[in-house]
C-alpha cells in the first residue's frame, strides 16, 4: 500500500471520529412528531455542478463535516433527510425539520449553508407549518374517529410526497359546521387508504405563503394515486386554489446513505 493510500485510510478514519464523537440526546422523536405546537420545515436543496469536479478526499471532508453538524443538532431538533435526485427536478435533496421554535431551525439551515458541502447547493424552496389539534374531528360521527385511529405503515423505506395547499376565499369565508360537513366526505374518501398511506397536516397560513402543507408516507404509490384522484372529487377540492407547484417526490433515506451518494 503506497505511503499516499495509507495517509489517506488515516484521514478518512479521523473524519469519521470527528462525525461521531459527543453524541448528543436525540431529541423526541414521538413527543416532536405528534405533539401540536411543533414547527416543521421542509427545505430542498440541489448541487451544483462544480461539486462533482471537487477531489474525492474533498467530497469525503466535506461530507464528514455535515455528518458532525446533523448529530451536533440532533439533541433539539429532529431532522429526517430525503433523497429527490433521480424523482425531483426541483431538487437532489431534502430536509424535514420538526422544532419547538423555528429559530433552531433557522439556525441549523444557516450553519448547514455554511459547511463545504453547503456552499454547492443552491437552496430550491422553504415550507413552513405547525402542527395543531384536528380541527374538525370532534365534529365527524363516532363510528369515523375510531376508523381514524388506524396508523399507516409506510414501510422501512417509503416513498415521501409533500403538496402545498392554498384555500379561496370562499373556504375560509364558511362557517365551522359546513367546513365540516366538507371535511367529512373528504375523510370518507380517504378512509380506504390509511392502512397504506401515511399523512401529516401542517398549518402554514402567516407562516408562509401556503394554508396547508400535507406530507405522505407510502411503499404503494398506486394507492397514493388512487387516494388523490379520490380527494378530486370531493367538494372540498373546489376550495383549493393551489394544489402542488411544486409537489416534492422522494425516497426517506438515512442521512448517511445520501451523503455517502455525493462523497462518491
Amino acid at each position: 500500500m503506497s505511503l499516499r493510500s495509507t495517509a489517506r485510510i488515516g484521514l478518512l478514519a479521523g473524519l469519521l471520529v470527528l462525525a461521531v464523537v459527543w453524541p448528543a440526546p436525540a431529541a423526541d422523536r414521538e413527543k416532536l412528531l405528534t405533539e401540536p405546537g411543533v414547527y416543521g420545515t421542509f427545505a430542498t436543496f440541489q448541487m451544483d455542478h462544480d461539486w462533482w469536479d471537487l477531489p474525492g478526499e474533498s467530497r469525503v471532508i466535506s461530507v464528514a463535516e455535515v455528518k458532525g453538524l446533523v448529530e451536533q443538532w440532533s439533541g433539539k431538533i429532529l431532522i429526517e433527510s430525503y433523497l429527490l435526485r433521480g424523482l425531483s427536478d426541483h431538487a437532489d435533496l431534502m430536509f424535514r425539520v420538526h422544532a419547538r421554535t423555528l429559530s433552531d431551525t433557522q439556525q441549523f439551515l444557516s450553519a448547514f449553508m455554511g459547511t463545504r458541502l453547503g456552499r454547492h447547493l443552491t437552496q430550491g424552496g422553504l415550507l413552513h407549518g405547525v402542527s395543531k389539534e384536528p380541527t374538525y374531528v370532534a365534529g365527524f360521527p363516532e363510528s369515523m374517529k375510531t376508523e381514524l385511529q388506524v396508523n399507516g405503515a409506510s414501510g422501512s423505506r417509503p416513498y415521501a410526497i409533500v403538496i402545498p395547499i392554498k384555500k379561496d376565499a370562499e373556504w375560509w369565508g364558511l362557517d365551522q359546521e359546513a367546513r365540516t360537513a366538507l371535511m367529512q366526505e373528504h375523510t370518507q374518501a380517504a378512509l380506504p387508504y390509511l392502512k397504506t398511506v401515511k399523512r401529516k397536516l401542517y398549518h402554514s397560513t402567516g407562516l408562509d405563503d401556503v394554508d396547508f402543507i400535507t406530507y405522505f408516507e407510502t411503499e404503494q404509490l398506486e394507492d397514493f394515486h388512487n387516494l388523490v384522484r379520490a380527494l378530486q372529487q370531493v367538494k372540498e377540492f373546489r376550495h383549493n386554489r393551489r394544489f402542488g407547484h411544486p409537489t416534492l417526490l422522494g425516497t426517506m433515506s438515512p442521512l448517511d446513505e445520501i451523503l455517502e451518494k455525493f462523497a462518491q
